[in-house]
């Protein structure tokens, strides 16, 4: 003998699958995207290497760059350390 879900039951059912499913679909999107974004990210870090690599030849290895102004700057000194005599 075999039973049937109610309509209600079985509209139920349905609708939370169709809810799992498209919630898979869009999971799956974002994967994607991401995976879009992660080689998006990695050719961007490549050419700021290829752009630094370029300035330091220009302004030297140490130079630092205001990112906002443009402005190059030499590197500060470092100061010497003084010895004190101990009496």
């Amino acid at each position: 003998m075999s039973k049937n879900l109610s309509e209600e039951q079985l509209q139920l059912l349905q609708g939370l699958q169709n809810q799992f499913n498209q919630a898979k679909v869009e999971i799956a999107d974002c994967e994607i995207k991401k995976a879009s974004l992660i080689k998006s990210l990695e050719s961007v870090q490549q050419q700021f290497s290829e752009q630094e690599k370029i300035l330091m030849d220009e302004f030297g290895e140490n130079a630092i760059i205001n990112l906002q102004t443009g402005e190059v700057k030499d590197p500060e000194p470092e100061p010497k350390e003084s010895l004190e005599v101990l009496k």
